[in-house]
């Protein structure tokens, strides 16, 4: 599990790619490595991956072909960077929202307006997710637990501060580029729940 705070973005320093699978390097500095074992999940962009090898500074992902088709793991470049957060710990402070690193869907940055006051982004999305995400409410966009602005019928956006800007790779994207999606699991529980008891009774 994991609580939408990313604690690094991460260079990608290697992608061995194969038929069906993509084993990624990512350098990780020893603060964020200590104690990081084979076996350990960390999500990588919100994606949930499993530690295959460490060496040193370098950190191996194998990512599977359901997860390329799935994520936006399969655009990465050498060079580029990720969001990283360790999986939750016992004892931990949940300072963000519980994810599981599963992603749902992903959205294609429809707007992005840098001003001096703000900087804003406009995702869409497709419209069957759009009964999961609610105003004021809270979604994972590449691993970042966010707050929800104005939202349509397919599209829905987001208030960037500083502080989010700095610690995550948000801002390295461009209109057209598409962002890993995880909805909440208990809005998305509610919402169903609802609709099946109203189709019973319409029913």
């Amino acid at each position: 599990m994991f609580t939408g705070i990313v604690q690094a973005k991460c260079e990608v320093m290697a992608i061995h790619r194969q038929t069906g699978l993509n084993t990624y390097e990512i350098s990780m500095d020893d603060t964020l490595s200590k104690g990081l074992q084979v076996g350990a999940s960390v999500a990588t962009n919100g994606v949930c991956l499993t530690v295959t090898k460490q060496v040193k500074e370098r950190v191996f992902f194998d990512v599977m072909e359901e997860t390329l088709n799935l994520t936006n793991l399969a655009l990465l470049q050498v060079g580029d960077r990720v969001n990283i957060e360790r999986s939750l710990t016992f004892g931990s402070e949940i300072g963000g929202h519980i994810l599981s690193g599963h992603v749902h869907t992903q959205a294609t940055i429809s707007e992005v307006s840098d001003t001096n006051s703000h900087y804003d982004l406009t995702l869409s999305v497709d419209p069957n997710w759009m009964n999961y995400i609610l105003y004021k409410g809270f979604v994972g966009v590449n691993g970042c637990s966010l707050t929800v602005g104005k939202v349509t019928e397919d599209s829905f956006m987001l208030h960037l501060i500083p502080e989010t800007l700095r610690l995550t790779n948000l801002a390295q994207y461009k209109v057209g580029d598409k962002l890993n999606i995880e909805i909440d699991s208990q809005t998305q529980a509610i919402v169903d729940t609802v609709e099946r008891v109203l189709a019973k009774r319409l029913g």
